[in-house]
């Protein structure tokens, strides 16, 4: 592919920089991110014909368990998924209540309208649910992206082989409403590609976004690849080059836009990264999956053999010596036999025995899970007798210290890439005019709900408290989840 990358000269993007790029992210990068999710979701996929699906975390079972031909056949697989409901659990702690977005502007009119078009953005995004997928995508592969796109944002666009200034692709007049004119996309890691200052890995001079997507157009094999399916969906790569002041779309070969971009960007791409846990000197962030992989694989494995051996020995079996008469009626529980033969015996073997030591190893690895990932199975709902009353809220905090820890480390990340991406949609909001601010009054906190249940009578008394201190009386029904209207206050 041939990308007209003048407009990116200054970001020190050239054609042999960005197709190392795509071709390393393609081999080594897109493998690594696939295995990752697939280990979190586990798919089926189609096995031999008479075997039931396989499924994807079968791939970390040993060779003597997944079988390699009829001397060495195919045993009992048992795939206990214990990596989805942690993953899960964790998402939950993080966004399974909205997080308000608070503005610091001086002034309460100027703070109001910042929140309200703040909110309007946010929820013509996806709202919690976007928040919920940027946490999961995060929390798999390590880390995320958000793109600000502004609508109308360039002013001028040129359309590739026209050689021209054509209008803008939208005539129709700059939209009024934050919520039509800036929108937040994720850009999971499996599709970012980011372009590091060299002398710091904090800093963006260009992003790529690739991937390759199915067009509604089928392919038809070829005289290079003769065998195969008759026919397959078209794949076409689709490529966008994002600066500081550029744009550039190319779709299936060709550049489809080509428009600068405005002054909101302050200096760089726009794009707010996150990462899920803090690697230092490094862009990519540290995921959940990843250090859970090994032990997933030894629990599959231990369980599969303990699979086997139940299958083995799940019924007695029987030596009989000195009967006759045992083609007409078997040896079974319950069946009385008579003989003179003072030789004859019958004895019993077989059956599922205790295996203290195979249950005791599935149990460490159980709990070298819960440490690793720092969720124990009570919060998911599991509660052993073991855990002690938890009839006190601190208890419950002392039991869940781990995950609750974890849950405050990566509010500072995931609060950093929210603001982030806030920030530069209030920045275009200004230069569109919708919305004018000045730069002191984008200033923006975050109000994180507690992830554990709440007292409501602990609720009211905190309220009354922040009544008494001065605390503006409609902040303090939004923290209750009422509105002035709902309350009654005039």
């Amino acid at each position: 592919m041939t990308y007209r990358l003048a407009p990116f000269a200054q970001t020190g993007l050239t054609q042999a920089l960005l197709d190392m790029l795509v071709d390393e992210h393609e081999r080594v990068a897109m493998p690594r991110l696939k295995r990752f999710w697939d280990y979190y979701r586990n798919p089926s996929r189609p096995g031999r014909p008479g075997e039931r699906p396989r499924l994807a975390q079968e791939v970390g079972l040993p060779p003597r368990v997944l079988g390699r031909d009829e001397l060495r056949p195919r045993r009992e697989v048992v795939v206990e998924n214990d990596i989805a409901w942690r993953v899960q659990s964790m998402v939950d702690f993080m966004f399974g209540k909205p997080v308000r977005i608070l503005s610091t502007a001086r002034d309460q009119p100027t703070r109001l309208a910042v929140e309200n078009a703040l909110d309007a953005i946010w929820e013509a995004s996806g709202g919690i649910a976007l928040l919920q997928d940027i946490a999961l995508l995060g929390h798999v592969h390590g880390h995320v992206d958000l793109v600000v796109r502004v609508a109308g944002d360039g002013g001028r666009g040129a359309i590739a082989g026209s050689g021209r200034q054509t209008p803008a692709l939208s005539p129709a007049p700059p939209p009024s409403d934050p919520a039509d004119a800036v929108r937040l996309e994720i850009v999971e890691a499996a599709r970012g590609i980011p372009v590091l200052d060299p002398a710091d890995y904090r800093r963006l001079r260009a992003y790529v976004i690739h991937t390759r997507r199915d067009l509604l157009e089928v392919e038809t094999p070829s005289a290079w690849r003769p065998f195969g399916p008759a026919s397959r969906r078209r794949r076409a790569p689709y490529t966008e080059v994002l600066s500081a002041h550029h744009r550039q779309v190319y779709d299936d070969g060709k550049l489809i836009l080509d428009e600068p971009l405005g002054a909101w960007t302050s200096g760089q791409p726009p794009i707010a990264h996150i990462q899920n846990i803090s690697q230092p000197f490094h862009y990519d962030g540290l995921g959940e999956v990843e250090p859970l992989i090994p032990h997933q694989d030894e629990l599959n494995t231990r369980l599969s053999d303990r699979a086997c051996r139940v299958t083995l020995q799940a019924f007695k079996m029987y030596l009989v010596k000195g009967l006759d008469g045992l083609d007409r009626r078997p040896v079974a529980p319950g069946t009385i036999w008579s003989t003179d033969n003072p030789d004859a015996s019958i004895q019993a073997f077989g059956g599922d025995a205790d295996s203290p030591g195979e249950r005791d190893h599935i149990q460490e690895i159980r709990e070298a899970l819960d440490k690793t990932s720092g969720v124990p199975p009570l919060a998911s709902g599991v509660v052993r007798a073991r855990i002690g009353n938890l009839s006190s809220a601190n208890a419950l905090r002392i039991t869940l210290m781990g995950v609750l820890a974890k849950t405050a480390r990566k509010r500072v990340t995931y609060g950093q890439g929210i603001v982030r991406a806030s920030t530069l949609a209030l920045a275009a909001l200004d230069e569109l005019g919708i919305l004018p601010t000045d730069p002191r009054d984008r200033g923006l906190r975050l109000d994180w709900p507690d992830p554990l249940p709440e007292d409501t009578r602990e609720q009211a008394a905190l309220a009354r408290a922040k009544a008494d201190l001065g605390v503006p009386l409609d902040r303090v029904l939004a923290d209750l989840g009422e509105s002035t209207a709902d309350a009654g206050v005039q």
